[in-house]
């Protein structure tokens, strides 16, 4: 079964979260370990929320509105995702469990995939 791990991270350093969080080598050797135990389906890192384009229904039927930034003054977003597919949702956890993601500052949101 295939889930999203969403790596949830502070705003101010996606690394280190106002608690301490981990350092980008813990991130290396989670992705490192993952990867080898063959479950990864595809993973990334994404840019930094201010780097957000937002589109969006407008005023008029049919009609897009685009925007630069985020949405919302928010102080966590989305560092990275893996998608892995392993055995159930224990499974999930326990990578979810083991990521530096989930270090003091951040946390790692575990999602099923939809299979369609």
């Amino acid at each position: 079964m295939k889930y999203a791990l969403l790596l949830m991270g502070d705003k101010a350093d996606p690394f280190c979260g106002e608690d301490g969080g981990a350092d980008p080598e813990e991130f290396f050797a989670f992705d490192k370990e993952i990867t080898e135990a063959g479950v990864v389906v595809t993973s990334f890192a994404l840019e930094d929320p201010d780097e957000v384009v937002v589109v969006r229904s407008g005023d008029e039927a049919g009609t897009r509105v685009v925007s630069s930034g985020p949405f919302a003054e928010v102080h966590e977003f989305v560092g990275g995702t893996y998608i892995i597919d392993v055995d159930g949702i224990d499974d999930a956890i326990a990578w979810a469990k083991k990521s530096p993601g989930s270090a003091p500052g951040g946390y790692v949101e575990v999602r099923p995939v939809a299979p369609y």
